[in-house]
């Protein structure tokens, strides 16, 4: 006998059920939601398209895709630029060209200031250079930055436009400063060339004078170049000695004070540091001329006047 298997038990389908009216009200919400939202888009497209002709920008490809607008304008920033510079060439060949006393008549004609005709020819002669460099007009970016830039002397300004770059101002960096930060920059550096300059006047001005000094101590006897030579020493030696057993006296005495009574621990091994630069200074100087150690022995009232 075979046995077969038992049939299986029908299981019943529940079939959802729908509320038509409320699926009906939720598909009209979604429809209603996409129209406003299409719509939002439309009147938003509208209001670009309406402030463009108002202002007489042709939009790209007619699209107000705030990315394409933002290259565009990037694009156009940069041709600014190379237009600046080549109105600058065009105003500095008509001053040229023009008798005496038509050039500002010419400005009048073409609706362009004398101040900023003159920021214009400035802009093309202080970056001559820059005519062939795309790379430039596109770090500068816009003729704000431009005009900034004339505060270069004309070697920083031919260094720029060569290199890329002229001291800690490079052209890659500018492209990312606002004119704000650029202004803060260029400060900066012109701080740094007058210190440049004022240290090399400096050091002109003590080789100068110790030429001439050379010259004077040529013309008298021996013994009074010599006495003067000696003279001279003495009183840098004294300088020194009183900057350190007075100056630094007083630093190391502020130093002492400052631990005692606001901070543990001290300052001994900063302060050996400190010293023994000048102790390895002294004995440089020993041996550079062979001068014997007799710091231990008694000066000779001689030395000492």
């Amino acid at each position: 006998m075979t046995r077969g298997r038992k049939p299986a038990t029908p299981v019943d389908v529940l079939e959802p059920e729908i509320d038509q009216e409320r699926f009906a009200e939720a598909m009209d919400a979604m429809r209603t939601d996409e129209s406003t939202a299409q719509l939002v888009v439309s009147q938003h497209q509208a209001a670009v398209r309406a402030m463009a002709l108002q202002v007489g920008y042709q939009l790209p490809a007619d699209c107000t895709d705030p990315d394409i607008i933002q290259r565009d304008i990037a694009a156009n920033m940069r041709r600014s630029v190379e237009a600046c510079l080549e109105v600058g060439r065009g105003l500095a060949v008509l001053r040229q060209a023009c008798e005496h006393g038509q050039f500002l008549a010419r400005l009048e004609a073409l609706g362009i200031e004398t101040r900023v005709a003159q920021r214009f020819m400035q802009s093309a002669v202080k970056f001559s250079n820059a005519s062939t460099s795309t790379h430039f007009a596109k770090a500068i970016g816009s003729p704000s930055k431009l005009f900034e830039l004339l505060v270069l002397d004309d070697d920083q300004a031919e260094e720029l436009t060569l290199t890329g770059q002229t001291g800690e101002l490079k052209l890659d960096d500018i492209a990312s400063m606002s004119v704000k930060e650029l202004r803060a920059a260029l400060r900066e550096a012109r701080e740094e060339e007058k210190a440049k300059a004022e240290l090399l006047s400096e050091k002109n001005r003590l080789l100068d004078a110790e030429r001439a000094k050379s010259r004077r101590l040529a013309t008298i006897p021996p013994d009074e170049a010599l006495a003067a030579l000696r003279k001279e020493v003495a009183a840098v030696a004294n300088d020194a000695r009183g900057a350190i057993v007075g100056q630094l006296r007083a630093g190391l005495v502020a130093l002492q004070n400052h631990h005692d009574e606001r901070t543990d621990g001290d300052s001994v091994l900063w302060a050996a540091g400190v010293l023994g630069q000048l102790t390895k200074d002294i004995a440089t100087l020993r041996d550079e001329f062979g001068i014997p150690d007799v710091s231990t022995a008694d000066i000779p009232e001689w030395v000492q006047s």
